[in-house]
């Protein structure tokens, strides 16, 4: 799971006044299993977070504009996009509505 969004992100490290980059921080974040694991658990949220983030940013729509748009919050928004809501099959449908786009959904 990498993403081209947060590539740019710089991570600053105040103990030893470094900066590095996400990737950097998660190459080595990966080395410990339990990490590993819970990343891996978290791919399909993460990838729904990303690629929502994606579409509404394409749109050069805010998170309280989508949120209007489906009559719900901003922060029903910003939950999806922080992976700390899990949102239904209808939800999804709708948001997929809103931001003019197609949801696919897949077993592999």
């Amino acid at each position: 799971m990498t993403d081209d969004i947060i590539y740019d992100i710089i991570i600053p490290d105040m103990k030893n006044k470094l900066l590095y980059t996400f990737q950097e921080d998660l190459a080595k974040r990966l080395k410990n299993p339990e990490f590993k694991k819970a990343w891996s658990e978290s791919e399909l949220e993460y990838t729904l977070a990303k690629q929502l983030i994606e579409k509404r940013l394409t749109g050069k729509m805010s998170q309280r504009e989508l949120a209007k748009k489906l009559n719900t919050s901003q922060a029903m928004i910003s939950k999806i996009e922080t992976m700390r809501s899990n949102p239904t099959l209808s939800f999804l449908k709708s948001l997929a509505e809103a931001l003019n786009t197609k949801l696919i959904l897949q077993f592999k």
